[in-house]
């Protein structure tokens, strides 16, 4: 099977590529700028060098009265052209000889030409391109004849071969460490930059193997350091709802494994005779067949509520009136269970929401029956509302017992318990107050749960009202 490159190798030759890439276009272009800057300048020095002959050209004419004396005559030709200082010979034995001027070791002598008044050929270079430079001879005013020079293409001579060579041979070692620099660089940063993703992929390695402990090192504040944030609050998260699955898993178990029980044996007592079939023991049974299906009603509705597929349909109504109506309900049962029912909510006035009443009755019918669960005999329940321009506050407060202040977050979790006193034996399942947290975020409102002064809980609901206040 062949190997395949992994991602450090190919960022690694992605940026060496382009590095290379770039320093070899720069080469490319600074090569053929200074070969066009060098021509240019060699042009341009045969060009000054071109307007020094003219002065010398126009008095050679004007001696002589025409060009004869020239034709035929390189030597005379080359004398007239050769720059100025240098001697015809060699010179004396032990003296040094000038150096030409820059123009001429291009070969400009070679070059260079000379035109008639009617441009044709005195002597010179008989191979004039169209592109030849053309100076005029002028003598008394009136043209006797040109000066044309073929212009400098390349590199030809010795000392300019010598500059050009060192010039190219400067560049590619610029290019070679330039080369080099870009292969360090895009070794470091290829291991700056996927040293803190190899650790990211190990850890969600082995976060997918079920250890919710794992966390990675927050090394810096970039992109990367975010990625690790959120990878260990990712982790966090997880390893909270796998505890929270457990514990659901477990408490669902237990909660259908009490009526279960309690059912089996009371059918095993009347089938073994033990228990007689009395409308006693059928009453018993019916208890546990209606615990176990509150059970799984709560159980549904909780799913359904919290998939978002719980269904609502919402119209224009009166809280306050949906209010009293599911208290009266509740009113034999706290008698029953001796709990004052005390309501302190305005009666001539309206509090019109966009709400679903029968949602709403589930969910005063969930507090008051919490409230009649867990208050000892002999307290209270007091229900207050406060109307304001835009929203109704509800307070439901129950005396003794208690839930403690760090239990108190926790209370609209599903099976939560706020102590022993609130415990099973009670009945329930401890899935009331998660429907309410899901039906009062449904109708865009807020609940939440703090210590009441009389000594109980407090349970606050806050709803938005449609048009405000009616009287």
């Amino acid at each position: 099977m062949p190997i395949r490159p992994g991602i450090t190798s190919k960022l690694f030759f992605a940026i060496l590529l382009t590095c290379v890439v770039i320093a070899l276009a720069m080469a490319a272009a600074m090569r053929t700028s200074f070969n066009q800057g060098f021509l240019g300048y060699l042009n341009e020095q045969e060009e000054q060098r071109l307007e020094t002959l003219r002065p010398t050209l126009a008095s050679a004419y004007a001696q002589h009265g025409n060009w004869d004396f020239l034709r035929h005559n390189p030597r005379r030709w080359f004398s007239l052209i050769r720059p100025p200082g240098m001697p015809a010979s060699e010179g004396s034995p032990g003296r040094q000889r000038p150096a030409p001027p820059e123009s001429d070791l291009t070969g400009l002598s070679l070059r260079v030409s000379l035109l008639d008044a009617q441009k044709n050929l005195v002597i010179g270079n008989p191979r004039l391109s169209p592109d030849a430079k053309l100076k005029t001879i002028e003598v008394d005013g009136q043209t006797v004849g040109w000066v044309a020079l073929v212009p400098f293409q390349q590199v030809s001579t010795g000392a300019a071969l010598r500059f050009q060579a060192q010039q190219l041979k400067s560049s590619y070692l610029i290019g070679g460490i330039a080369i080099l620099l870009a292969a360090l660089v895009a070794w470091l940063l290829a291991r700056m930059f996927l040293a803190p993703l190899r650790h990211i992929a190990a850890a969600t390695h082995r976060l997918t193997t079920g250890d919710y402990a794992t966390r990675v090192e927050v090394a810096s504040r970039d992109e990367l350091g975010q990625l690790a944030e959120d990878f260990n609050h990712l982790a966090l998260t997880l390893g909270k709802n796998e505890k929270l699955r457990r514990a659901f898993m477990a408490d669902v178990s237990h909660e259908l494994r009490t009526p279960l029980a309690v059912l089996k044996g009371e059918l095993e007592a009347l089938q073994d005779g033990v228990r007689p079939l009395t409308p006693a023991a059928i009453l018993s049974l019916q208890s546990e067949v209606a615990t176990l299906g509150k059970l799984i009603d709560d159980l549904y509705e909780l799913s359904l509520s919290d998939a978002g597929a719980l269904s609502y349909r919402k119209s224009q109504t009166d809280i306050l009136d949906v209010l009293r109506m599911a208290a009266d309900a509740f009113r034999e049962r706290f008698a029953q269970r001796e709990i004052a029912l005390e309501m302190d909510i305005p009666t001539r006035q309206a509090a019109f929401c966009h709400a679903d009443p029968d949602r709403l009755r589930q969910l005063f019918a969930n507090l008051l029956e919490n409230a009649a669960r867990y208050t000892d005999a002999g307290g209270k329940l007091v229900i207050t509302a406060a109307l304001e321009q835009r929203t109704i506050k509800l307070e439901f407060q129950d005396t003794k017992p208690g839930v403690p202040d760090d239990m108190l977050p926790h209370l609209f979790e599903r099976f939560f318990r706020g102590e022993q006193s609130r415990s099973r034996s009670t009945g329930g399942a401890g899935l009331g107050l998660a429907i309410c947290r899901n039906i009062v975020e449904s109708h865009q409102g807020t609940i939440a749960a703090s210590a009441s002064p009389l000594g109980g809980l407090r349970i606050t609901v806050t709803l938005p009202l449609a048009n405000g206040v009616t009287s």
